[in-house]
């Protein structure tokens, strides 16, 4: 349940956003003109009918008390999620001036919220009362799952015989190849059940048209592969943990074994990547009293939003369980016990030093490992000479900034933010530098996103 009253931010609603367009279209209709008939409960539903190009409104009903995130049920016909009609009703909504008024939802909009809750509950009863995943026919399982061990160790050593010709050869040669090498290697790994392997031999390709310098950077790729793949067909003699880490690099599935934790998980951050095929969405969570920082996944096809959304400054109670591996964030969302609210809580922060130090100590744990979430407690932006880094404000240490965070907007909120002066960051800290993902000002003043 939520409360009336609770009420979400703008940038709250527009991280919603499943592209630019979508929230530049919404914030155009989070004025109260193209709206009638709005309304809000206190068990979460917005709705209201929204003037469009025909004679009759399209009627948008919103459910933010899911504690997986808002739901969302529109008339139009756009295939976005949410619409900008969704978009711009909580808009409407977070501004909180009277135009969303308390009441109850028009029958419409009842029919919709009830049968989506029954299904929920029906869900979670199936879920209690249900035979654990597998259990049907365990040895079928263990039979394919040893079939699938055996292809992902012939394509394990079948890169390694390509990597060592490539070495053999000489790495000019990749230069020559172009991504034809790489694409028909990263194929054979596919075929291999490997879609660890396949995606970082990707990754390869696009290394001989990085810049400069590009020939240590190939090999150091080359090698952490190379180490992967040795990982893989020596898994048998690594500590349970590494070969945990192992499994999971390769592109071996993984449950959520570990023991349910509940807490009060603030969303640190959220933000999308993608390819031709899938879209993936990190949100990183903070625990209020665990002060553990945890990873959750979501996925959707390409073009279309993940279903799961926490914008950032929102608080939800819930459990999580952990995925195995040693020092693995990632987390699966277990029962939660109430709709995410906003929250002024904080996590604690470190020097750019701490940082680095935490980045290390989780390589040993985890040696592919490209980053590692940490905040920076008092850190400036300050520019270095084409770049930008995150200078600590009471020591002598910085972290430059990745190539990836100097592109991005982002970086321009957060030198506005700062204004030269100090401001709590989290982000993400690995080898190629820190990524800004979230700020907060000095003082009490609320989370910005920088995704």
């Amino acid at each position: 349940m939520t409360q009336q009253g609770v009420r979400w931010t703008a940038d709250q609603v527009l991280a919603l956003a499943p592209d630019a367009a979508s929230g530049r279209a919404g914030s155009r209709l989070g004025e109260a003109g193209p709206w009638s008939e709005a309304g809000s409960s206190g068990e979460g539903a917005v709705w209201g009918l929204c003037k469009g190009s025909g004679s009759d409104p399209y009627r948008t009903v919103v459910d933010v008390a899911d504690a997986s995130g808002p739901a969302y049920r529109c008339s139009c016909p756009s295939r976005k999620f949410p619409c900008k009609h969704a978009l711009g009703l909580l808009l409407l909504w977070a501004g909180g001036d009277g135009a969303v008024p308390p009441g109850e939802p028009p029958a419409w909009a009842g029919q919709w919220l009830e049968g989506r809750r029954n299904r929920a509950q029906a869900q979670r009863t199936e879920g209690a009362g249900g035979s654990a995943p597998g259990s049907a026919d365990p040895e079928a399982a263990r039979r394919r799952a040893e079939r699938r061990a055996a292809s992902v160790t012939a394509g394990a050593t079948e890169l390694e015989e390509r990597l060592t010709d490539l070495l053999r050869g000489g790495l000019a040669a990749a230069e020559q190849t172009g991504y034809g090498l790489w694409e028909e290697t990263a194929a054979r790994m596919v075929d291999a059940q490997a879609p660890g392997l396949a995606s970082r031999v990707r990754e390869l390709g696009a290394i001989p048209a990085s810049g400069s310098g590009w020939p240590v950077r190939l090999l150091e790729e080359c090698a952490l592969l190379h180490l992967l793949a040795r990982g893989w067909l020596r898994r048998e003699l690594l500590p349970d943990g590494l070969a945990a880490a192992v499994r999971t690099r390769v592109g071996l599935p993984g449950a959520a074994d570990g023991p349910p934790l509940r807490d009060h998980w603030l969303v640190l951050a959220q933000y999308d990547t993608g390819d031709t095929k899938l879209t993936t969405r990190r949100i990183w969570l903070h625990g209020a009293t665990t002060r553990r920082t945890t990873l959750l996944l979501s996925y959707g096809a390409s073009g279309r939003s993940p279903e799961l959304a926490l914008p950032v400054g929102l608080s939800l109670e819930a459990e999580v369980s952990a995925y195995p591996g040693t020092g693995q964030p990632r987390v699966a969302l277990g029962e939660q016990f109430a709709a995410p609210v906003p929250t002024r809580l904080r996590p604690a922060g470190g020097s750019a030093a701490d940082a680095t130090v935490s980045y290390g100590r989780a390589l040993r744990d985890d040696p592919w490992l490209d980053s590692v979430p940490v905040t920076l407690e008092r850190v400036i932006p300050v520019p270095d000479g084409d770049s930008w880094q995150l200078a600590d404000a009471e020591g002598d240490t910085a972290l430059p900034l990745t190539p990836a965070a100097r592109s991005r907007p982002g970086l321009w909120r957060l030198v506005a933010l700062s204004g030269g002066g100090p401001v709590k960051v989290f982000g993400e800290c690995g080898h190629r530098g820190f990524t800004p993902l979230t700020a907060w000002p000095e003082g009490a003043g609320e989370a910005v996103s920088l995704c």
